[in-house]
C-alpha cells in the first residue's frame, strides 16, 4: 500500500477530516490532500507528528513489507461465559460474597463500555476477566474474587464503598484501588494512591490483576502517547507491588505468573512504541 493510501485509510479510521489532520500538523488541508493523492510526500519534520495524530508508528507509515490489513477481534472472550464460569466456581467453593457481587457488578456497569474506541465491548468484561484471572491462578479467597468483581464500581459509578454487597475487607480493598476515594486530582495523588495500595496485600493483588488486563487490551483503546505513559507508570508503581504479593503464603505462583505477564507485555510495547 502506498503512503498516500495509508494516510487516507488511517485518517478515516480515526474519524478525522483532512482539515483535522492539517490543524494538528499546522499545515494546509491542501497539503494533506496532496499527500493522500500521492502527488507530494510529507516533509520529514512532519512524520512524527503525523504518525501520532493518526495513531500509527513512523515505521507503519513508511514500510510496505509487513501486512497491515489484519482482521481484528475486538474482544476474544465472551462476557456471559465468563459470568457463568465465575458463578459456577463461586457456588462450588461457597464464595457467598462473590455470588452477591456478580449481579451487583453487572447491574452497576450495564450501560458502560471499555472506552470510546471500544464502544462494542461491555465494561463488565474487565472485572470478569480480572476475577477469572485470579481463579485461573488457583485463588479461591472470597474476599479476593469479590473485590476483583467490584474493584471499579466505586470509581466508575455513583456507588460508595459502604453500598457494596460485601464485608469490610472487600470494601477496604475497593476503597484503596479507587482514585475517587482520595482527595485531589489523579496526577497529584498518584504517589499517595500507590503507597496506600502497597500497604495492603489484597489491594496489591487486585491492582496487579487489573493492570495485567489493561495492558493486554491497551492497544485496542489507548493512543500511542497514552500507551507510553502507561508503560512508565507500570514500571514505576505496579512492579513494586509484586514483591508484596510474593510475600503472602500461597501466592508465590500468582506473583510469578503476574510478573511474567506484566514484564513480557511491557517489553513488547516498549519495542513496538
Amino acid at each position: 500500500m502506498k503512503l498516500g493510501e495509508k494516510l487516507a485509510k488511517a485518517r478515516k479510521k480515526a474519524g478525522m477530516t483532512q482539515e483535522d489532520v492539517a490543524a494538528d500538523l499546522e499545515v494546509s488541508f491542501q497539503a494533506v490532500s496532496t499527500w493522500e493523492r500521492g502527488e507530494n510526500l510529507p516533509d520529514i519534520r512532519h512524520l512524527s507528528k503525523l504518525a501520532e495524530t493518526l495513531d500509527l508508528s513512523v515505521d507503519a507509515l513508511l514500510r510496505d513489507d509487513i501486512p497491515r490489513d489484519w482482521e481484528y477481534d475486538p474482544y476474544p472472550f465472551d462476557a456471559e461465559r465468563m459470568y457463568t464460569y465465575v458463578k459456577a466456581k463461586a457456588q462450588e467453593a461457597e464464595l457467598t460474597q462473590t455470588l452477591m457481587a456478580l449481579p451487583f457488578m453487572r447491574e452497576k456497569h450495564k450501560k458502560q463500555f471499555r472506552s470510546p474506541r471500544e464502544a462494542n465491548i461491555p465494561y463488565c468484561t474487565h472485572p470478569l476477566t480480572v476475577a477469572c484471572h485470579a481463579l485461573a491462578m488457583g485463588i479461591r479467597d472470597d474476599d479476593i474474587i469479590a473485590a476483583a468483581l467490584l474493584h471499579d464500581v466505586v470509581e466508575d459509578t455513583e456507588t460508595t464503598p459502604e453500598e457494596l454487597p460485601a464485608g469490610d475487607r472487600v470494601k477496604n480493598t475497593v476503597r484503596l484501588v479507587s482514585y475517587n476515594t482520595y482527595q485531589g486530582d489523579k496526577a497529584s495523588i498518584k504517589p499517595v494512591y500507590y503507597a496506600g495500595i502497597r500497604e495492603d496485600d489484597h489491594a496489591s493483588l487486585i491492582k496487579c490483576l487489573d493492570r495485567c488486563d489493561n495492558l493486554s487490551m491497551m492497544a485496542c483503546g489507548f493512543s500511542r502517547p497514552k500507551m507510553a505513559e502507561y508503560v512508565i507508570e507500570t514500571e514505576k508503581y505496579i512492579l513494586p507491588l509484586l514483591s508484596v504479593i510474593k510475600n503472602v503464603p500461597g501466592w508465590n505462583d500468582a506473583a510469578w505468573l503476574l510478573r511474567y505477564q506484566i514484564l513480557t507485555l511491557l517489553e513488547t510495547f516498549k519495542r513496538l512504541l
